[in-house]
């Protein structure tokens, strides 16, 4: 409703005593009914209390509250001849026009320009924020907390009170600063205990919080509580009676959403552990409940590793696993259980490489997913067409949003496993118990188990019925560019990890899965678009939960709206240096791949790698000198003499404008040529390699590529299939290809290329390179044969480096002090780079020296290192062994002891070994 100009005034005693006469709420909130339990069960998940006038305000938010007092308004510069207001109404009734004066209001704030500079820390922090007035407040914390439930204008008006600018605000500083003791909170989401149930929500803009209780699943509410606001941290709080275990439950949240008004948001928990069907609901669950646990859960150990850079990891989807692995039983396929399956195809092949050096799997999302029906999904009918066809990814797509297939980079519930990959998502016990026996039985393979994080976006924000946090908190959980708008660089809704509730939630959701899932490491989607502040808090709450170190990896990519600092020190490859925190390194990735992963149109075939046979010296030579970075760990201040002769820094080589080396320790680096991003090194090599490369050739390649990840100091990173020359057709982007583009087959019977045209939305403009390949599937093929001698090559490559820690060096100075490169420089031929280990003094390193060469020519080269003369030096014994995958380096490779001079044979990996 419209309340005349004359209720207006600047008094802040006026906007208080209005507060305090509804409970320390902003005028007007008791405006709204109490919820009912008609409210747990409306057909509508939002339900509008009081519209706001939304033709009448502005739609944008370009202001910045600070802290609790201060607000910046860039763009806009004080003048004598106005002043600056902060209206406020409690039931979303503001009407501001250009040129008239503010109606609807309950009264506002005058604020006084602030000529003084502002604090340091609040000058870093908002240091992306352009220059304009600045702005001050001395209403006090109750006025301040009571104001921030409603609606807020900020107005820059002319002495007769007619607007000349208006602008919406954006709160995160002011509830940062308002309710900082909410950081110590340990108690959000739902928590049984023998006596009680109690609940916990930060809500601090909320008007009223209720709880919806329901028996099940799809039983109706059978009760609604009311929450208790703490003013304090700004959340609700509530202890009932009893252990509601098993209880399903909803929020009932009134709350100011910008540009729709106030909306009572029915809306689960944003710490839910639990859920039911489809995440429809919350539920009720101590994850220390013994009946949540499998036998022997307690007790079992997870393997033991011993430093980061001993970690060799490989990356698998849960539904990739077993989809299509007829010795799973059907009811198992792509779900938890099968990981628990002794006998299959998919476990023998993990037992396998464990026992050739893998330590960790790293689990793509397995954390509530917004995409993917966790019943019911549907699976394409996929016809049997040519090669070439684009009648199979029509089949796919044309199911896309109901099947059962996602990546799962689509967050939405951070806390709680996904029910798709469970027996009964209908049973909130049944994923919790199923994702834990899949933990024992890895841990029990011998291997660790790592879980990629999505952290740096929601699937959803605003309204929509995918999105949790912004419907308790709006405007707060996300990251908004200068107009309030929500950013989406990342893909998706951009998360805001700079706020400190928004990072509490990462950390605390970080150290539940490894207190309660017994998880040994985490990968970080995009974890450049996080406050490195937020990564070391996070890395110390893990540690101290697992009682050890718990190695953290993530993609540190500098790009969107923090890029270089803009906003905080990123968690990027430049700004870890030191944290022990690692990246992925694109440096020899690219340089063994070729061109970029954002590669399209002629560059798919014209921007040839390193192992792809091109005469290009030039390029060949500073390909070679990137990959030699890769094997020196990518370190800072490592330095060797380049391909012209001159010795530098790795520092000091250049990468696409940016330093070449950056970490400056060992385990900072994550090493990789293929992981579930972009096209399968199979699929580049389709495009890269000559035409008529024969089958023995991209065996080849496959294994040559794969021994710049296996000899490079750092961290080592598959994906899985790499080893078994994985397709998915050509697909450069198979998030949401279904089983069909996706599928992996253990046995190496079936393999991925030529299964059809990839999906059009990411491949369509490439079809007519795409086809003529495609059509060609019958050569370009790998037989059954091919694909294991791959796979056994890998698995070689991985014992040999496995059989010393000459190649898992901890230390940057025992990487300066023991790797070198002969063969380099002006006079080395590029197609062949060699590293020279030297393990001399170094416990347990089990050979004095270590010499391994990487031959991409197609004839043998002649290495010749004088100084390495009169070793007594041989093939490592994983070549000489007569079991060797790979005959060439028995057969083929020569050693001149005498002269230091070693023949690699063409297209072949060699290490030798002196005692």
């Amino acid at each position: 409703m419209n309340r005349p100009h004359s209720f207006h005034s600047s008094s802040p005693h006026i906007a208080l005593r209005c507060a305090l006469a509804v409970g320390a709420v902003a005028c007007g909130t008791a405006l709204a009914a109490p919820p009912d339990i008609a409210d747990c069960d409306a057909p509508h998940f939002a339900r509008t209390l009081h519209p706001a006038q939304v033709d009448a305000t502005p739609e944008h938010a370009r202001a910045h509250w600070l802290d609790r007092h201060l607000l910046r308004w860039p763009g806009v510069e004080a003048t004598p001849d106005s002043r600056y207001r902060l209206y406020h109404a409690a039931d979303a009734s503001l009407i501001a026009r250009p040129g008239t004066r503010v109606l609807g209001h309950d009264g506002a704030l005058d604020l006084a320009v602030r000529a003084a500079a502002i604090p340091s820390e609040l000058a870093e922090r908002f240091r992306f924020v352009g220059d304009g007035v600045t702005l001050e407040t001395r209403a006090d914390d109750a006025t301040l907390s009571a104001l921030h439930r409603g609606q807020l204008l900020l107005v820059r008006e002319d002495a007769k009170g007619r607007i000349l600018d208006a602008t919406a605000l954006q709160p995160a500083g002011a509830f940062d600063d308002l309710h900082r003791d909410a950081r110590a909170l340990d108690d959000l989401g739902a928590m049984p205990t023998v006596d009680d149930t109690r609940f916990r929500l930060w809500a601090p803009s909320a008007q009223a919080v209720s709880v919806c209780l329901y028996a099940d699943d799809s039983a109706p509410a059978d009760a609604v509580h009311p929450l208790v606001r703490d003013d304090r941290t700004g959340s609700w709080s509530l202890s009932l009676l009893g252990d509601l275990s098993r209880r399903a439950y909803l929020y009932l949240v009134d709350v100011f959403v910008p540009g729709t008004g106030i909306v009572r948001n029915r809306v689960t928990d944003p710490y839910s552990v639990a859920l039911g069907n489809d995440s429809r609901r919350s539920f009720i669950l101590d994850l220390d409940a013994p009946a949540l646990k499998p036998a022997g859960w307690d007790t079992h150990l997870a393997p033991a590793l011993a430093q980061p850079t001993d970690m060799v990891i490989y990356e698998l989807h849960v539904r990739d696993f077993s989809r299509d692995d007829a010795s799973v039983p059907a009811a198992e396929r792509g779900r938890y259980a099968a990981f628990a399956e002794t006998g299959s195809h998919g476990v023998n092949h993990l037992r396998r490489l464990h026992a050739a050096g893998v330590t960790d799997i790293h689990l793509l999302p397995v954390f509530d997913l917004a995409t993917v029906p966790e019943t019911g999904c549907v699976e394409p009918d996929v016809p049997d067409a040519a090669p070439d066809s684009d009648a199979q990814q029509a089949a796919v797509m044309a199911v896309a949003a109901r099947d059962c297939f996602n990546w799962g980079y689509d967050p939405f519930h951070f806390n709680a496993p996904e029910g798709s990959f469970a027996s009964d998502a209908a049973d909130p016990a049944a994923r919790i118990v199923e994702f834990r026996r899949m933990v024992q039985a890895l841990h029990a393979l011998g291997l660790r188990v790592g879980k990629d994080v999505v952290y740096n976006h929601t699937s959803a924000s605003g309204q929509h019925p995918l999105s949790v946090l912004d419907r308790i908190v709006p405007g707060y959980y996300h990251r908004y560019d200068a107009n309030g708008v929500v950013e989406l660089s990342t893909c998706c809704d951009n998360t805001a990890t700079e706020h400190a509730m928004m990072a509490k939630l990462m950390v605390d959701s970080a150290e539940l899965w490894v207190r309660h899932y017994r998880i040994d490491s985490f990968r970080f989607d995009l974890m450049g678009h996080q406050p490195r502040a937020a990564m070391l808090e996070l890395q110390a709450r893990v540690d101290a939960a697992a009682g050890r170190h718990v190695p953290l990896i993530g993609e540190g990519w500098n790009f969107g709206e923090v890029a270089d600092g803009t906003r905080f020190v990123q968690a990027s490859q430049l700004s870890l240096g030191g944290t022990g925190i690692g990246t992925f390194s694109d440096r020899a990735r690219d340089a063994v791949r070729g061109g970029g992963p954002s590669d399209r149109g002629e560059a798919l075939a014209a921007n040839r790698g390193w192992i792809h046979g091109h005469t290009d010296d030039a390029l060949l030579r500073r390909q070679a000198d990137l990959i030699r970075v890769g094997l020196a760990g990518t370190l800072r201040d490592y330095r060797m003499t380049a391909h012209d002769g001159v010795e530098r820094a790795l520092s000091e080589i250049d990468y696409a404008g940016q330093p070449a080396g950056y970490a400056m320790r060992p385990d900072e680096v994550v090493n990789y040529v293929e992981n579930h991003d972009n096209h399968t090194l199979f699929d580049i090599g389709v495009f890269r390699l000559p035409p008529d490369a024969d089958a023995d050739t991209r065996v080849r390649t496959q294994v040559l590529a794969l021994a710049t990840t296996a000899f490079s100091q750092g961290i080592a990173y598959l994906h899985a299939g790499v080893e078994l020359l994985r397709s998915k057709s050509l697909d450069r982007n198979s998030y949401d290809s279904g089983d069909w583009f996706n599928r992996v087959d253990w046995t190496g019977a079936k393999h991925g290329f030529g299964t059809g045209l990839p999906p059009a939305q990411d491949n369509r403009d490439d079809w007519p390179r795409m086809q003529p390949l495609l059509a060609d599937a019958d050569r370009i093929r790998p037989s059954q044969a091919d694909v294991l001698r791959t796979r056994d090559m890998t698995l070689d490559l991985l014992r040999i480096r496995a059989s010393t820690p000459l190649f898992r060096l901890a230390a940057a100075e025992d990487v300066q002090q023991r790797l070198r490169f002969p063969g380099n420089g002006p006079d080395g031929d590029p197609r062949l780079i060699a590293g020279h280990l030297d393990g001399r003094g170094m416990a347990n390193a089990g050979f004095a020296e270590v010499l391994y060469a990487i031959n991409t020519a197609d004839e043998a080269l002649v290495l010749d290192v004088p100084d390495l003369a009169g070793r007594a030096w041989t093939l490592h014994p994983v070549h000489a062994s007569p079991d060797a995958a790979d005959s060439r380096p028995r057969t083929d490779a020569r050693i001149d002891a005498d002269r230091g001079r070693f023949t690699i044979p063409a297209g072949t990996a060699v290490v030798f070994v002196a005692h």
